[in-house]
């Protein structure tokens, strides 16, 4: 049997018509307006702020110029370094990072990550730079795996911008007699996996055991903010974090009765550096004048003042300055 054919009705044609179209019109208007994502338009409107007279702007590498941006590893949940409040980035590192961008005529574009994975993430080219509390230490320069002692990268090179220590805190009230890092054997501590603290924690076990104590239970978190609500909770007797974090965390947590200071002094003093991946060399020194500037015009200075770290200033930016 002979198939008849199908006569095609004038609104089956409207229809197709119309649908062709609009997938026309709407491939137009997608190229028109180019690519929307998030991430293209925060390109586009840093190449359109970029300012090529800033005083530093040709010491940056050509690819950093074209771009407008240097992307900044870091793990945005360390009060009052860098955190978030109603979705804006703020902290310390953020208004030091806005002081540089405006010597280089560029913009740095934070983008939060765990703080363990930062120097993958500048490995893999995911991160120009981390700026992110980082401790400046030789392991970190030389890409050595200070757990393992094992060589697991090339190592990054730091930029020195504050001069910070490493303080312990408990609960109000309830010190249980923790005056320091030697009172520390047999008790519970939580700190942020992969800090110069987990080091310390670690490294103060091992003594309380070779003195024949109970070694330290540590519980090591992604960030600060759960192991400070692990100390609230009472899961653990104290936790170890950087100066500036543990005294915040002190002064504004639950109003200044959730926390105390303990140990007196901050431990081990050491640097914050912003970490360059070697072989960028050109934009490490960028950055390090882009310091040296801040420094020397004041801005720097304010920064410091604004956040109540003025203690921790440093006098110049030294490059790998830590031990």
């Amino acid at each position: 049997m002979t198939a008849r054919p199908t006569r095609r009705t004038a609104s089956g044609r409207s229809r197709t018509a119309v649908a062709g179209a609009t997938a026309v019109a709407a491939a137009l208007l997608l190229t028109a307006c180019g690519d929307q994502t998030d991430a293209a338009i925060a390109r586009r409107e840093a190449v359109k702020n970029r300012d090529t007279s800033a005083p530093l702007f040709k010491l940056l590498p050509k690819d950093i110029q074209e771009k407008a941006l240097i992307q900044v590893g870091s793990d945005i949940t360390y009060k009052p370094v860098e955190f978030r409040s109603d979705g804006a980035v703020e902290g310390i590192d953020p208004d030091l990072a806005a002081v540089l961008s405006k010597e280089l005529g560029v913009k740095l574009n934070f983008n939060n990550a765990t703080f363990d994975t930062l120097m993958g993430g500048m490995k893999s080219k995911r991160y120009d730079i981390a700026m992110s509390a980082m401790t400046d230490t030789k392991e970190r320069q030389q890409g050595i795996d200070s757990s393992t002692g094992k060589k697991i990268g090339e190592g990054v090179d730091f930029i020195d911008y504050l001069d910070v220590g490493v303080s312990i805190y408990t609960q109000k009230g309830k010190t249980q007699g923790i005056d320091g890092w030697d009172a520390l054997c047999g008790k519970k501590i939580a700190v942020q996996r992969g800090t110069v603290s987990h080091d310390l924690a670690k490294d103060q076990s091992k003594k309380c055991e070779k003195n024949g104590e109970q070694p330290i239970a540590m519980e090591a978190f992604d960030n600060d903010s759960e192991a400070q609500t692990r100390l609230r909770t009472g899961g653990v007797d104290a936790v170890s974090s950087d100066y500036p974090v543990a005294a915040y965390a002190v002064k504004v947590s639950g109003h200044g009765n959730d926390f105390q200071m303990v140990g007196g002094a901050p431990v081990k003093a050491a640097p914050y550096g912003i970490a360059v991946p070697k072989g960028s060399e050109k934009l490490r020194d960028a950055l390090k004048a882009a310091l040296e500037r801040a420094i020397t015009s004041g801005a720097y200075a304010k920064v410091l003042d604004k956040w109540d770290v003025k203690e921790a200033a440093v006098t110049e930016a030294k490059l790998n300055g830590g031990s």
